[in-house]
C-alpha cells in the first residue's frame, strides 16, 4: 500500500518544478522545511509591497472537501485589496479565498463563487478572522475577532479539489502564480489553521480565545510551509 506521504509526492515535485518557472529569481532563497513546525507565538512578517513574497503551505488532504473551517490572525494598516488566504486547484483559482476590499467589504470565494460581508470598520490592529462553508447548504459565514457576519449561502453541494496550492501573502490567479504586487499584503499573518468541517460558534469563540480544536487540513503547531522572497519568521504582536 502506498502511504499517503508516498502518493502527494509527485505533486508536490511537480508544483515545486512550476514554482521555479514561474519564480526563478526567488527559488534559491526560499527556506523549506520538510517537518513540520511548531509556530506558536510566531508569525509570518511581509514587510513590503511585493509579487515575489509569498508563503506556500502543505495541507493534509486525502479526499475532496465537503466543508471546511479557516481560521486565522492578520495585522496590516492597508487601505488598499489584499490577500489573506489563497487556496487554488489547477480547475479553479479561487477555490478558496478570502479578500479585502479597499472599501472594507471582506470577499469569500468558494469554487469561484463570491459572498461579501461588512465588519465595522476599525483602526489598525491585530484582526482574527474565521470562515466556514459547508457542501449540504452552501451556508458561508465569516467572524471577525469573534463576532458572526450575517450568514450567507454559495455553492450548495460543491467538492472542494485536493491538489491545492495554498498561498500567504499573495493572490492567486493561476495555479501557483499570477500574483499583482498591488493586491499582495503587508503586514503580518499567523495562527493559521484549518478543519474539514464546520466549527460551531461555541469552538470558534475558543479558538479566538487562542484554542485549538486539533486542526486536520493546516495545524499552525505542526505547520509544513516554505516561504519565498522577503518573508520573515518572528513573534506574533497579538496576545
Amino acid at each position: 500500500m502506498v502511504s499517503a506521504m508516498e502518493s502527494a509526492e509527485p505533486f508536490q515535485d511537480l508544483l515545486k518544478h512550476e514554482t521555479r518557472a514561474l519564480y526563478p529569481q526567488t527559488f534559491w532563497s526560499s527556506v523549506l522545511f520538510r517537518r513540520a513546525l511548531d509556530m506558536h507565538t510566531k508569525a509570518f512578517v511581509f514587510p513590503k509591497e511585493s509579487d515575489n513574497s509569498f508563503v506556500t503551505l502543505t495541507a493534509q488532504l486525502t479526499k475532496p472537501l465537503k466543508a471546511f473551517t479557516v481560521c486565522l490572525h492578520v495585522y496590516t494598516d492597508l487601505t488598499r485589496d489584499y490577500s489573506l488566504f489563497s487556496y487554488a486547484t489547477r480547475q479553479q483559482h479561487n477555490e478558496i479565498l478570502l479578500f479585502k476590499g479597499k472599501t472594507g467589504v471582506y470577499s469569500v470565494s468558494v469554487g469561484g463563487a463570491d459572498v461579501f460581508f461588512k465588519p465595522p470598520e476599525s483602526s489598525p490592529a491585530p484582526m482574527h478572522f474565521c470562515v466556514t462553508w459547508e457542501s449540504t447548504s452552501g451556508i458561508t459565514e465569516l467572524w471577525v475577532d469573534g463576532k458572526p457576519m450575517v450568514r450567507r449561502s454559495m455553492k450548495r453541494g460543491y467538492s472542494l479539489g485536493t491538489e491545492a496550492s495554498i498561498v500567504l501573502g499573495q493572490e492567486q490567479d493561476a495555479f501557483a502564480g499570477g500574483f499583482d504586487k498591488n493586491q499582495s499584503l503587508v503586514g503580518d499573518i499567523g495562527d493559521v489553521n484549518m478543519w474539514d468541517y464546520v466549527l460551531s460558534p461555541e469552538e470558534i469563540n475558543t479558538v479566538y480565545a487562542g484554542g485549538t480544536f486539533s486542526p486536520n487540513v493546516l495545524d499552525w503547531r505542526a505547520l509544513k510551509y516554505k516561504t519565498y522572497g522577503e518573508v520573515f519568521v518572528k513573534r506574533q504582536l497579538w496576545p
